[in-house]
């Protein structure tokens, strides 16, 4: 972990509100996993106070890069939006705990499942379980047709299903749906999403082949303001904070 100064290289809007920003940096040196984070430090003083924390997309080792894809929300995300390439942004990282794909044996399914903005950390964990030999399947969930983004990229990684809440596109209703319609076999899941859809899959998966990477509001990051902590089911008093033990969590780590 480190902190150094980036330079957006290349700048895409995917869909209304959803900006994908690739950055030439150093801390690629620092072999970014997936499903780890960066805190990206946005505007000039008094701007904004607390760094972003945003997933990684994609690394491109070779040329020192790697890319994020994040959901204009509020302040800090719009003014990170309003960047043009060649401009510089000082980033933390990598940080937090990503998937464990020191896990996965060559020709064992994983099954990997997205909703929303949860679905970009997914992209480079899938790059890098092929690598593996693994056998992947994606399972990405939208709120409609109009929402959903990476549909193609996926698809040219392994087979992919979607599902919208309405239908307008790929099956009716949520990724749980999917899960029960295809009914496959698998080794491992990996997924990122919306809290309801992580509980939803608590209830209908092998909790013990099920990683869940979690999102909470963050202040430093790190690990040392607990800004983020989520509460165990050991005790009342026993907590992990998402930033530093997670962002991903074997189901029923945290509650």
């Amino acid at each position: 972990m480190r902190t150094a100064n980036s330079t957006i290289i290349e700048k895409d809007i995917l869909i209304d509100n959803v900006v994908k920003i690739s950055l030439k940096s150093d801390l690629v040196d620092l072999k970014i996993r997936p499903g780890q984070f960066v805190n990206i430090l946005i505007g000039a003083t008094g701007e904004t106070t607390l760094r972003r924390p945003i997933s990684v997309y994609e690394i491109d080792s070779e040329n020192k890069s790697f890319t994020i894809i994040f959901r204009v929300e509020g302040k800090g995300t719009r003014l990170l939006s309003e960047k043009t390439v060649g401009e510089e942004v000082n980033i933390l990282g990598p940080l937090g705990n990503g998937f464990p794909l020191d896990k996965v044996q060559k020709g064992q399914t994983v099954i990997l499942v997205g909703g929303g903005i949860g679905i970009p950390p997914l992209y480079e964990t899938s790059k890098q379980l092929k690598k593996l030999g693994a056998n992947v399947i994606h399972i990405l969930g939208f709120n409609t047709a109009s929402d959903s983004f990476l549909i193609e990229n996926f698809s040219e990684l392994n087979k992919t299903y979607v599902s919208t809440v309405d239908g307008s596109f790929g099956q009716k209703g949520f990724v749980t749906d999917v899960i029960k319609r295809i009914n496959l076999d698998y080794d491992y899941v990996f997924a990122c999403g919306p809290k309801p859809m992580l509980k939803a899959l608590e209830n209908i998966m092998d909790n013990s082949k099920l990683y869940l990477s979690y999102e909470e509001r963050m202040a430093c990051g790190i690990g040392a303001c607990f800004a983020c902590v989520c509460k165990t089911k050991k005790s009342e008093t026993d907590y992990k904070r998402v930033c530093k033990e997670g962002p991903v969590f074997l189901a029923g780590e945290v509650i």
